[in-house]
Protein backbone atom coordinates (compact mmCIF):
# COMPACT_ATOMS: atom_id res chain seq x y z
CA UNK A 1 0.00 0.00 0.00
CA UNK A 2 1.25 3.76 -0.88
CA UNK A 3 2.29 5.50 2.54
CA UNK A 4 -0.27 8.20 1.60
CA UNK A 5 -2.91 5.59 1.51
CA UNK A 6 -1.92 3.87 4.33
CA UNK A 7 -1.68 7.26 6.33
CA UNK A 8 -4.95 7.77 5.38
CA UNK A 9 -6.04 4.34 6.79
CA UNK A 10 -3.95 5.23 10.22
CA UNK A 11 -6.08 9.00 10.11
CA UNK A 12 -9.39 7.05 10.04
CA UNK A 13 -8.47 3.97 12.49
CA UNK A 14 -7.44 6.52 14.89
CA UNK A 15 -10.64 8.04 14.15
CA UNK A 16 -12.90 5.23 14.57
CA UNK A 17 -11.14 4.01 18.26
CA UNK A 18 -11.51 7.29 19.68
CA UNK A 19 -15.11 7.45 18.70
CA UNK A 20 -15.21 5.00 21.39
CA UNK A 21 -14.50 7.23 24.02
CA UNK A 22 -17.96 8.91 24.42
CA UNK A 23 -20.42 6.47 24.84
CA UNK A 24 -18.16 4.03 27.06
CA UNK A 25 -17.10 7.04 29.11
CA UNK A 26 -20.65 8.13 29.92
CA UNK A 27 -21.23 4.75 31.04
CA UNK A 28 -18.17 4.88 33.20
CA UNK A 29 -18.52 8.06 34.23
CA UNK A 30 -21.48 6.54 36.33
CA UNK A 31 -19.27 4.83 38.49
CA UNK A 32 -15.47 7.27 38.26
CA UNK A 33 -15.53 10.85 38.98
CA UNK A 34 -14.51 13.05 35.71
CA UNK A 35 -10.91 14.07 36.88
CA UNK A 36 -9.98 10.86 37.98
CA UNK A 37 -11.83 9.35 34.93
CA UNK A 38 -9.37 11.73 32.44
CA UNK A 39 -6.28 10.55 34.33
CA UNK A 40 -7.30 6.26 34.16
CA UNK A 41 -7.62 6.98 30.42
CA UNK A 42 -4.13 8.32 29.64
CA UNK A 43 -2.61 5.99 32.70
CA UNK A 44 -4.55 3.62 30.56
CA UNK A 45 -2.68 4.61 26.76
CA UNK A 46 0.94 5.31 28.36
CA UNK A 47 1.08 1.43 30.13
CA UNK A 48 -0.89 0.00 27.75
CA UNK A 49 1.42 1.30 24.24
CA UNK A 50 4.87 0.69 26.68
CA UNK A 51 3.80 -3.21 27.34
CA UNK A 52 2.91 -3.20 23.39
CA UNK A 53 6.68 -1.66 22.53
CA UNK A 54 8.10 -4.45 24.71
CA UNK A 55 5.71 -7.26 22.94
CA UNK A 56 6.27 -5.76 19.57
CA UNK A 57 10.33 -5.55 20.38
CA UNK A 58 9.89 -9.52 21.24
CA UNK A 59 8.26 -10.98 18.41
CA UNK A 60 9.62 -8.88 16.03
CA UNK A 61 12.70 -6.82 14.97
CA UNK A 62 11.05 -3.49 14.74
CA UNK A 63 13.14 -0.84 11.96
CA UNK A 64 15.02 1.60 14.59
CA UNK A 65 13.60 5.17 15.66
CA UNK A 66 14.62 8.12 16.43
CA UNK A 67 14.21 8.67 20.56
CA UNK A 68 13.55 12.40 21.61
CA UNK A 69 15.93 14.66 22.23
CA UNK A 70 16.49 18.03 24.04
CA UNK A 71 15.40 20.10 21.09
CA UNK A 72 11.73 18.58 21.07
CA UNK A 73 11.71 18.77 25.28
CA UNK A 74 9.18 22.38 24.41
CA UNK A 75 6.69 20.51 22.33
CA UNK A 76 6.81 17.49 24.35
CA UNK A 77 5.87 19.32 27.71
CA UNK A 78 3.53 21.61 26.16
CA UNK A 79 2.13 18.01 24.39
CA UNK A 80 1.68 16.42 28.39
CA UNK A 81 0.52 19.83 29.80
CA UNK A 82 -2.67 20.19 26.75
CA UNK A 83 -3.22 16.26 27.52
CA UNK A 84 -3.75 16.79 31.11
CA UNK A 85 -5.86 19.95 30.66
CA UNK A 86 -7.84 18.74 27.90
CA UNK A 87 -9.57 15.50 28.99
CA UNK A 88 -10.32 16.56 32.35
CA UNK A 89 -12.48 19.28 30.07
CA UNK A 90 -13.97 17.13 28.00
CA UNK A 91 -14.88 14.58 30.98
CA UNK A 92 -16.82 17.38 32.13
CA UNK A 93 -18.43 18.69 29.24
CA UNK A 94 -19.93 15.11 28.82
CA UNK A 95 -21.20 14.43 32.75
CA UNK A 96 -22.72 18.22 32.26
CA UNK A 97 -24.04 18.62 28.80
CA UNK A 98 -25.98 16.86 26.28
CA UNK A 99 -24.97 14.95 24.01
CA UNK A 100 -26.13 17.66 20.97
CA UNK A 101 -23.86 20.19 22.62
CA UNK A 102 -20.61 17.66 23.26
CA UNK A 103 -20.77 16.67 18.94
CA UNK A 104 -21.52 20.33 18.03
CA UNK A 105 -18.87 21.88 20.10
CA UNK A 106 -15.78 19.28 19.63
CA UNK A 107 -15.62 19.57 15.84
CA UNK A 108 -14.00 23.23 16.70
CA UNK A 109 -10.66 20.78 17.08
CA UNK A 110 -10.73 20.68 13.52
CA UNK A 111 -10.67 24.54 13.44
CA UNK A 112 -8.24 25.01 15.91
CA UNK A 113 -5.99 22.68 14.49
CA UNK A 114 -6.09 23.48 10.83
CA UNK A 115 -5.86 27.83 12.21
CA UNK A 116 -2.96 26.78 13.92
CA UNK A 117 -1.11 24.70 10.99
CA UNK A 118 -1.73 27.34 8.84
CA UNK A 119 -0.86 30.83 10.72
CA UNK A 120 1.51 29.17 13.52
CA UNK A 121 3.60 26.29 11.09
CA UNK A 122 2.63 27.64 8.33
CA UNK A 123 1.13 24.39 6.61
CA UNK A 124 -0.35 24.59 3.61
CA UNK A 125 -4.69 23.85 3.23
CA UNK A 126 -5.80 23.62 -0.19
CA UNK A 127 -9.13 24.79 -0.93
CA UNK A 128 -10.28 20.92 -1.36
CA UNK A 129 -9.32 20.38 2.32
CA UNK A 130 -10.84 23.51 3.48
CA UNK A 131 -14.30 22.35 1.53
CA UNK A 132 -14.15 19.37 3.35
CA UNK A 133 -13.95 20.67 6.85
CA UNK A 134 -16.73 22.84 6.01
CA UNK A 135 -18.84 20.41 4.94
CA UNK A 136 -17.76 17.69 8.07
CA UNK A 137 -18.82 20.98 10.42
CA UNK A 138 -21.91 21.07 8.28
CA UNK A 139 -22.75 17.46 8.78
CA UNK A 140 -22.29 17.93 12.63
CA UNK A 141 -24.23 20.32 12.78
CA UNK A 142 -27.41 18.63 11.01
CA UNK A 143 -26.37 15.40 13.54
CA UNK A 144 -26.62 17.02 16.83
CA UNK A 145 -29.32 19.27 16.03
CA UNK A 146 -32.18 18.10 18.27
CA UNK A 147 -34.53 21.34 18.50
CA UNK A 148 -33.32 24.53 19.73
CA UNK A 149 -32.76 23.88 23.25
CA UNK A 150 -29.77 21.80 22.12
CA UNK A 151 -28.14 24.93 20.80
CA UNK A 152 -27.57 26.78 24.64
CA UNK A 153 -24.37 27.77 25.42
CA UNK A 154 -24.33 25.88 29.04
CA UNK A 155 -20.85 25.25 31.07
CA UNK A 156 -21.04 21.92 29.71
CA UNK A 157 -20.03 23.64 25.98
CA UNK A 158 -17.35 25.65 27.58
CA UNK A 159 -15.57 23.03 28.79
CA UNK A 160 -15.46 20.96 25.34
CA UNK A 161 -15.49 23.83 23.43
CA UNK A 162 -12.03 24.79 26.03
CA UNK A 163 -10.78 20.91 25.74
CA UNK A 164 -11.25 20.70 21.72
CA UNK A 165 -8.95 24.34 22.00
CA UNK A 166 -6.48 22.49 23.97
CA UNK A 167 -6.23 19.58 21.34
CA UNK A 168 -6.07 21.96 18.44
CA UNK A 169 -2.63 22.94 20.00
CA UNK A 170 -1.54 19.83 20.85
CA UNK A 171 -1.79 18.15 17.57
CA UNK A 172 0.61 20.68 16.33
CA UNK A 173 3.05 19.95 18.99
CA UNK A 174 2.32 16.67 18.28
CA UNK A 175 3.30 17.12 14.71
CA UNK A 176 6.35 18.94 15.52
CA UNK A 177 7.81 15.88 16.60
CA UNK A 178 6.13 13.10 14.60
CA UNK A 179 9.25 11.94 12.69
CA UNK A 180 10.48 10.39 16.28
CA UNK A 181 9.31 7.16 17.60
CA UNK A 182 4.95 7.08 17.56
CA UNK A 183 4.95 4.58 20.72
CA UNK A 184 7.42 6.68 22.47
CA UNK A 185 5.59 9.69 21.95
CA UNK A 186 2.41 7.99 23.01
CA UNK A 187 3.84 6.68 26.54
CA UNK A 188 4.97 9.85 27.05
CA UNK A 189 1.69 11.49 26.48
CA UNK A 190 -0.07 9.12 28.66
CA UNK A 191 1.97 8.43 31.18
CA UNK A 192 2.91 11.58 32.62
CA UNK A 193 -0.61 13.29 31.45
CA UNK A 194 -2.37 10.32 33.29
CA UNK A 195 -0.19 10.93 36.49
CA UNK A 196 -0.54 14.75 36.18
CA UNK A 197 -4.17 14.17 36.31
CA UNK A 198 -4.63 12.03 39.22
CA UNK A 199 -2.30 14.32 40.81
CA UNK A 200 -5.02 17.17 40.18
CA UNK A 201 -7.75 14.40 41.10
CA UNK A 202 -6.23 13.97 44.73
CA UNK A 203 -5.55 17.12 44.86
CA UNK A 204 -9.26 18.17 44.35
CA UNK A 205 -10.51 15.77 47.10
CA UNK A 206 -12.02 13.32 44.62
CA UNK A 207 -11.82 9.61 45.31
CA UNK A 208 -10.05 6.22 43.67
CA UNK A 209 -12.61 4.14 41.77
CA UNK A 210 -13.42 0.33 42.82
CA UNK A 211 -10.35 -1.81 40.82
CA UNK A 212 -13.03 -3.51 38.36
CA UNK A 213 -13.96 0.33 37.35
CA UNK A 214 -10.08 1.09 37.48
CA UNK A 215 -9.72 -1.50 35.08
CA UNK A 216 -12.27 -0.84 32.68
CA UNK A 217 -11.24 2.69 32.45
CA UNK A 218 -7.59 1.52 31.53
CA UNK A 219 -8.76 -0.66 29.17
CA UNK A 220 -10.54 2.29 27.74
CA UNK A 221 -7.76 3.99 27.84
CA UNK A 222 -5.77 1.97 25.79
CA UNK A 223 -7.67 1.53 23.24
CA UNK A 224 -9.45 4.96 22.42
CA UNK A 225 -6.66 7.22 23.39
CA UNK A 226 -3.45 4.80 23.41
CA UNK A 227 -3.85 3.00 20.15
CA UNK A 228 -5.62 6.06 18.54
CA UNK A 229 -3.08 8.15 19.16
CA UNK A 230 -0.63 6.30 17.95
CA UNK A 231 -2.24 6.14 14.86
CA UNK A 232 -2.97 9.41 14.65
CA UNK A 233 0.98 10.04 14.88
CA UNK A 234 1.19 7.84 12.66
CA UNK A 235 -0.73 9.22 10.03
CA UNK A 236 0.81 12.90 10.80
CA UNK A 237 4.06 12.20 9.57
CA UNK A 238 2.79 11.69 6.05
CA UNK A 239 -0.07 13.89 6.22
CA UNK A 240 0.31 16.99 8.53
CA UNK A 241 -1.27 18.15 11.04
CA UNK A 242 -4.25 19.83 9.26
CA UNK A 243 -5.04 16.60 6.45
CA UNK A 244 -5.12 14.14 9.69
CA UNK A 245 -7.54 16.28 11.53
CA UNK A 246 -9.45 15.97 8.98
CA UNK A 247 -9.70 12.86 8.65
CA UNK A 248 -9.80 12.58 12.23
CA UNK A 249 -12.94 14.78 12.28
CA UNK A 250 -15.23 12.29 11.37
CA UNK A 251 -14.93 10.89 14.98
CA UNK A 252 -18.18 12.41 16.19
CA UNK A 253 -20.17 11.11 13.23
CA UNK A 254 -18.78 7.60 14.05
CA UNK A 255 -19.31 8.14 17.62
CA UNK A 256 -23.17 8.20 16.66
CA UNK A 257 -22.96 4.85 14.81
CA UNK A 258 -21.46 3.64 18.18
CA UNK A 259 -24.12 5.10 19.97
CA UNK A 260 -26.87 3.45 18.34
CA UNK A 261 -24.80 0.16 18.59
CA UNK A 262 -23.63 0.30 22.55
CA UNK A 263 -26.20 2.36 23.88
CA UNK A 264 -29.35 1.25 21.64
CA UNK A 265 -29.89 4.80 20.28
CA UNK A 266 -32.04 5.02 17.40
CA UNK A 267 -31.12 8.26 15.09
CA UNK A 268 -33.52 10.60 13.43
CA UNK A 269 -33.91 11.62 10.00
CA UNK A 270 -30.80 14.76 10.16
CA UNK A 271 -28.42 11.30 11.34
CA UNK A 272 -28.98 10.53 7.35
CA UNK A 273 -28.78 13.74 6.30
CA UNK A 274 -25.40 14.07 7.86
CA UNK A 275 -24.23 10.90 6.49
CA UNK A 276 -24.92 12.22 2.90
CA UNK A 277 -22.69 15.13 3.34
CA UNK A 278 -20.12 13.23 5.23
CA UNK A 279 -19.58 11.45 1.92
CA UNK A 280 -19.57 13.92 -0.04
CA UNK A 281 -16.69 15.70 1.99
CA UNK A 282 -14.94 12.05 2.47
CA UNK A 283 -14.33 12.42 -1.32
CA UNK A 284 -12.87 15.93 -1.42
CA UNK A 285 -10.36 14.54 1.16
CA UNK A 286 -9.28 11.49 -1.07
CA UNK A 287 -9.17 13.91 -3.71
CA UNK A 288 -6.85 16.10 -1.78
CA UNK A 289 -4.60 14.09 -0.36
CA UNK A 290 -4.23 11.07 -3.26
CA UNK A 291 -4.72 12.42 -6.46
CA UNK A 292 -2.91 16.12 -6.10
CA UNK A 293 0.05 14.95 -4.41
CA UNK A 294 1.68 12.24 -7.07
CA UNK A 295 5.08 10.93 -5.69
CA UNK A 296 7.74 9.20 -8.09
CA UNK A 297 10.18 7.60 -6.59
CA UNK A 298 13.35 6.08 -8.43
CA UNK A 299 16.96 4.80 -7.39
CA UNK A 300 20.37 4.34 -9.09
CA UNK A 301 23.54 3.22 -7.36
CA UNK A 302 26.45 4.45 -7.98
CA UNK A 303 30.42 3.89 -6.39
CA UNK A 304 33.25 6.27 -6.01
CA UNK A 305 36.79 5.43 -3.96
CA UNK A 306 39.12 7.39 -1.35
CA UNK A 307 42.24 6.53 -0.06
CA UNK A 308 44.01 6.59 3.64
CA UNK A 309 47.64 5.40 2.78
CA UNK A 310 48.00 2.12 1.24
CA UNK A 311 43.97 1.37 1.92
CA UNK A 312 41.52 2.18 -0.52
CA UNK A 313 37.89 2.58 0.37
CA UNK A 314 34.89 2.21 -2.03
CA UNK A 315 31.55 3.39 -0.83
CA UNK A 316 28.54 2.51 -2.63
CA UNK A 317 25.26 4.34 -2.66
CA UNK A 318 21.92 3.73 -3.02
CA UNK A 319 19.77 6.60 -3.49
CA UNK A 320 16.28 6.91 -3.81
CA UNK A 321 14.87 10.23 -5.22
CA UNK A 322 11.52 10.96 -4.31
CA UNK A 323 9.54 13.45 -6.25
CA UNK A 324 6.97 15.62 -4.96
CA UNK A 325 4.42 17.54 -7.27
CA UNK A 326 1.54 19.50 -5.95
CA UNK A 327 -0.73 20.48 -8.61
CA UNK A 328 -4.22 22.59 -8.57
CA UNK A 329 -5.62 25.43 -7.76
CA UNK A 330 -3.71 26.69 -4.52
CA UNK A 331 -0.14 25.43 -5.51
CA UNK A 332 2.28 24.79 -8.63
CA UNK A 333 5.76 23.88 -6.75
CA UNK A 334 7.77 20.97 -7.10
CA UNK A 335 9.99 19.26 -4.59
CA UNK A 336 12.48 17.27 -4.97
CA UNK A 337 13.94 15.18 -2.10
CA UNK A 338 17.10 13.08 -2.03
CA UNK A 339 17.74 10.66 0.69
CA UNK A 340 20.66 8.14 0.85
CA UNK A 341 19.28 5.02 1.99
CA UNK A 342 22.03 2.94 1.92
CA UNK A 343 25.76 2.25 2.05
CA UNK A 344 28.03 -0.52 1.35
CA UNK A 345 31.45 0.04 2.65
CA UNK A 346 34.04 -1.60 0.81
CA UNK A 347 37.53 -2.33 1.74
CA UNK A 348 40.00 -2.82 -0.57
CA UNK A 349 43.58 -3.79 0.65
Amino acid sequence: MKTKNLSTVYAIAAAALYAINVPFSKMLLGFVEPTMMAAFLYLGAGLGMFVYRLVSKAAVKAAPTEPLTKKELPYTVAMVVLDIIAPILLMFGIRSSNAANVSLINNFEIVATSLIALFVFKEVISRRLWIAIALVTVASVILSFEGAGSFEFNIGSLFVFGACLCWGIENNCTRMISNKSSIEIVVIKGTFSGLGSLIVALTIGESLPAVIWALCVLLLGFVAYGLSIYFYVMAQKDLGAAKTSAYYSIAPFLGVAFGMLILGERPAIQFYAALAVMIISTYFMIKDTIELQHTHEHEHTHTHEHSHGNTVHCHEHTHIHTHIHVHGEDSDNHEHNHKAMAHEHLHVA
